[in-house]
């Protein structure tokens, strides 16, 4: 597999859960502790090795522009009041060779199809998808663990938990063969089953490293659960000539797409920071 160089950030969604803090500021911007969760996304991503974040945007999204780009202006006023760690704060959220991409999602028609937005950036390379949603705070950032797993296996990998049979109806579960303790090779995958037809509680979480080929399976993909184009429908179809893995990853997930993920990452992460 070639390097994995590129990451996506779909960030085109409404954050209705949040409103109204959500009307005017993207969730994605929405901060625990003092970074936005957008930024944990990006960090773990270029900790991961990429040099090029891209981000499918929507309306009201500005904001996620404005915070990686520079701000002269406060850059002066904190020089002037020699506030210097804040101002290497501020100047070194994005280290000078990584560059930022934005393209729009026209129209609110799903992961799957946010991803293919993506397409004439990444071309012909394996890249990364993130969900800003999903804070994982891991030792080793679990976008570096899917990376080390796709080279060591030569595939698409996507990240897995075990869940609760209860809560199958939420994630894309998977099915497969082990193939080592924390990876399966998947023979399926299926989007948000009822609990008494998931073929398996490992649930699909929000980091992924895929294959350029996804892009030819998620134009043919057709809308499924919810009217929208699934991310899990083209990784279905891609597993039927290409492999597709699953890694159990190592550290604790925070569902901040729930106020309550996002309460107990705020106070987890926190204490974190108290502590140091």
């Amino acid at each position: 597999m070639k390097p994995v160089r590129k990451a996506v950030f779909p960030v085109a969604g409404l954050g209705t859960r949040f409103l109204p803090a959500t009307k005017a500021m993207p969730k994605e911007m929405l901060p625990v502790v003092d970074k936005p969760l957008i930024q944990y996304a990006v960090e773990e991503a270029i900790a991961a090795g990429v040099t090029e974040l891209i981000f499918i945007t929507g309306r009201n999204k500005r904001a996620i522009e404005d915070h990686f780009d520079s701000m002269p202006e406060l850059e002066a006023e904190l020089t002037n009041k020699n506030k210097i760690e804040l101002l290497e704060r501020v100047q070194n959220i994005i280290p000078p060779y990584v560059s930022c991409i934005y393209t729009r999602q026209p129209a609110p028609l799903g992961l799957g199809h946010a991803v293919l937005c993506a397409a004439p950036i990444v071309g012909d390379e394996p890249f990364l998808v993130l969900l800003a949603d999903d804070l994982i705070d891991a030792q080793t950032p679990v976008a570096r663990q899917l990376v080390e797993a796709a080279h060591q296996y030569n595939g698409s990998i996507v990240a897995t938990q075990q869940v609760d049979r209860q809560d199958t109806s939420k994630y894309g579960i998977v099915s497969g063969t082990s193939v080592d303790s924390t990876t399966t090779r998947l023979q399926g995958i299926v989007e948000k089953p009822r609990p008494e037809d998931a073929p398996s509680t490992q649930a699909v979480v929000g980091r992924y490293v895929l294959e350029p080929e996804i892009f030819e399976h998620l134009r043919k993909t057709q809308p499924g659960a919810g009217g929208e184009i699934q991310l899990t429908d083209g990784i279905a179809s891609l597993l039927k000539t290409r492999n597709v893995f699953a890694r159990q990853y190592e550290g604790t997930r925070y569902d901040c797409g729930s106020k309550d993920g996002f309460f107990n990452a705020t106070v987890e992460i926190g204490r974190k920071y108290h502590n140091l």
